[in-house]
């Protein structure tokens, strides 16, 4: 009797332990089947990568593969560079001056493309009548910025060119959306902004103007940023990322009035605008050349001679060519 028992006991312990494998390697399989998510960031209403959503051109390319995509909006790259921090974002297009933020604040990411020189992205804007002809009659006046913002690096290289500081002017740090309401009513006496924001308001409220990104004819790059682990864990998806954004990037150009229609249907906005801001942007997917690193280094010391960020930065330590590179073959 007691061996029948202790072999039945024995019987049920194999059996539970058998089972016990059957359902790790059951996990274990689904784990390894498990879809991976791609958190892409957008900013504003016109550019390659809102075509590229409005066209599902990520969605048709990763098809093939476990992937989901998944569309965060931001409104300026500040917002989208705590997002990598916090692992809720993989890619994102921002401008020169959010990288060098994030760099300064440690933040684990690298510049894995450059989308556009920047040379006709920016300018400081006044009100349709306003008194104020140039940079210097808004000293001692009250400029919107939204901090950390390629608009920010921008005001601060255009005041230091005029022989004015931020000393000399009350910079107001204001998003796009908390800036526009600002700038109608009268609250701030100019605005410091990027497109497609800066044709918008030039058109919808005949804003003029005073000084452009293309006055100063520096280059501003912009870049694809990527969270570092994920490019890590996911080299493939990675150099897929940038053919997708490659391909939207020329379809984008080359269809410019079937795309300014439709992105004007959808966003509301007058097709004029959605051209003129297409016209002006000139995307393009390029390498970090030593030309565009020359010039982001160059912000970088600017921005820390000015005491904007507080340590010294090496441009190079987040610039990874080798996706875009294979990328592009």
């Amino acid at each position: 009797m007691k061996k029948s028992i202790m072999g039945v006991l024995i019987l049920l312990i194999v059996m539970a332990l058998s089972a016990c494998g059957v359902d790790q390697k059951a996990n274990a399989g689904n784990k390894s089947k498990g879809k991976t998510t791609i958190n892409i960031g957008i900013q504003g209403q016109v550019g390659v990568l809102q075509y590229a959503k409005e066209k599902k051109i990520f969605e048709k390319a990763f098809e093939k593969e476990n992937v989901e995509i998944k569309w965060n909006e931001f409104t300026s790259g500040p917002p989208e560079f705590e997002a990598i921090a916090s692992g809720r974002l993989d890619f994102g297009a921002t401008g020169a001056t959010p990288l060098i933020s994030g760099q300064a604040g440690g933040i684990d990411f690298r510049a894995i493309g450059v989308t556009g020189d920047g040379k006709k992205n920016y300018g400081i804007l006044v009100n349709k009548g306003s008194s104020f002809k140039s940079l210097k009659d808004l000293k001692g006046k009250k400029i919107a910025v939204a901090q950390g913002s390629g608009s920010y690096n921008f005001l601060y290289t255009a005041l230091d060119k005029n022989g004015l500081t931020d000393k000399d002017v009350e910079i107001v740090p204001l998003q796009p959306d908390e800036a526009r309401p600002a700038f109608e009513n009268g609250s701030i006496d100019a605005w410091a902004i990027w497109e497609s924001y800066l044709t918008t308001a030039i058109y919808q409220l005949g804003a003029v103007p005073i000084l452009t990104s293309e006055d100063l004819n520096a280059l501003s790059p912009g870049f694809i940023v990527a969270r570092t682990k994920f490019t890590e864990e996911h080299p493939n998806y990675t150099v897929l990322f940038l053919k997708a954004y490659h391909n939207a990037s020329k379809s984008y150009i080359a269809n410019i009035d079937s795309v300014s229609k439709e992105l004007a249907a959808s966003q509301g906005i007058d097709q004029k605008i959605i051209r003129k801001v297409i016209e002006k942007s000139d995307p393009i997917l390029s390498p970090t050349t030593k030309e565009f690193a020359k010039a982001q280094q160059e912000q970088a010391n600017f921005l820390y001679a000015k005491k904007v960020i507080d340590k010294k930065i090496d441009i190079s330590k987040i610039i990874d060519n080798k996706f875009v590179e294979k990328a592009l073959k």
